[in-house]
C-alpha cells in the first residue's frame, strides 16, 4: 500500500436532496434530508484509502457532537486521524448542499474548525506523497507543500489565488473547468501534470500545455455528483504512484469518479479498488 498523507478540511454534510435547485431568492420543497460525512480534505482521503492507499490525514475538528460523525467513516476505513485535533472554540465544520435528481449539486461551507489549521500545527518535513486541497487557510496550505519532500498533488478547488511556488512545487494540479478558467495559463509554469476534469464528458492531462492524454468515463446513472470530483482526485494520486501510463491512470480516476456520482454522499459513496476494477473490465 502506498503511503500518502492529506491536508484538509473535514465537515459533516447535510444534503437535501429536491426536485429541483433553488434559484436565487426561491424556495424549493419536498426535499428529503441525510447527514453524510464529508470534507474534500476527508472525501479525498478516504477515497485514496478505499483505492489502495495507506493514508494520514491532518485537519481539525470542533470538540462537539458533529465531530465523531464527521469521522465514523474514516475510522471505519483505518484512515489514520491521529493528527486530527479538536479545536474548543470551533464547531465542526458543515457542508450544506441541495442535490436535483440529475445529480447536480449547489453547497454552502460553513468551515468551522477546518480555518483554524495552521502552519504550526504540521509537520515540520511531510515525508509521504502530499494532497492537499484549498479549503484550510491557504497560507497552512502552501505551508503543507513546502514541506513535502515528495510527490505533491495539489486540487485547487475551490478557486482562489496561490502563489507561484504551489503552482511550480506540484508534481500534478487537479481542476474542473472552471477552476481551470480562473488559473489559466499559470497552471502549466511549472514542469508538473496538470489534470483539468470535465464531468461526464471525462478529463484531460497536460503537461506544459500539452495535452498528454484523455479519458472518458464509463457510461453510469448519475445520482448525487457531491464527492465525485475528490473521489477523482484520490484515485488519479494513487494510480500515478502505483506507477500506472498517464491514460491508463485518468481512465481509472474517471471510472472511480463515475461510480461515486451513482451514490448519495460524498464519502458513502467512495467506491472500493475491486468496484473500480471490475467496471474497467467489464467495459461499460
Amino acid at each position: 500500500m502506498t503511503a500518502i498523507t492529506v491536508a484538509g478540511s473535514i465537515n459533516l454534510d447535510f444534503v437535501a436532496t429536491g426536485p429541483a435547485l433553488p434559484a436565487p431568492g426561491e424556495t424549493v420543497t419536498g426535499a428529503t434530508l441525510a447527514r453524510h460525512p464529508g470534507g474534500k480534505g476527508a472525501n479525498q482521503a478516504l477515497a485514496a484509502q478505499r483505492l489502495g492507499g495507506n493514508v494520514c490525514l491532518i485537519g481539525r475538528v470542533g470538540r462537539d457532537a458533529l465531530a465523531e460523525e464527521a469521522l465514523a467513516l474514516l475510522l471505519e476505513a483505518d484512515v489514520d486521524v491521529g493528527a486530527v485535533a479538536a479545536d474548543d472554540m470551533l464547531s465542526t465544520g458543515v457542508a450544506l448542499i441541495a442535490v436535483d435528481p440529475q445529480g447536480e449539486n449547489q453547497i454552502v461551507v460553513a468551515a468551522g474548525a477546518n480555518h483554524a489549521v495552521r502552519p504550526e500545527h504540521l509537520p515540520q518535513r511531510i515525508e509521504t506523497p502530499l494532497i492537499v486541497q484549498l479549503e484550510l487557510p491557504i497560507e497552512t496550505v502552501e505551508a503543507a507543500v513546502g514541506r513535502a519532500v515528495g510527490f505533491v498533488c495539489a486540487n485547487l478547488a475551490p478557486a482562489a489565488p496561490v502563489s507561484e511556488m504551489l503552482l511550480r512545487r506540484a508534481d500534478l494540479i487537479v481542476v474542473n473547468e472552471t477552476e481551470a478558467a480562473f488559473y489559466g495559463d499559470a497552471l502549466h509554469h511549472g514542469g508538473g501534470r496538470v489534470v483539468v476534469t470535465k464531468g461526464a464528458k471525462g478529463a484531460a492531462l497536460y503537461q506544459r500545455g500539452v495535452e498528454q492524454a484523455w479519458a472518458t468515463p464509463p457510461q453510469v446513472t448519475a445520482v448525487d455528483a457531491t464527492g465525485a470530483g475528490d473521489c477523482f482526485v484520490g484515485a488519479i494520486t494513487v494510480a500515478l504512484l502505483e506507477g500506472m501510463a498517464p491514460d491508463e491512470a485518468l481512465r481509472f480516476a474517471c471510472a472511480a469518479g463515475a461510480l461515486a456520482a451513482t451514490r448519495a454522499g460524498a464519502q458513502t459513496s467512495m467506491p472500493s479498488r475491486d468496484d473500480v476494477d471490475q467496471i474497467l473490465r467489464s467495459g461499460t
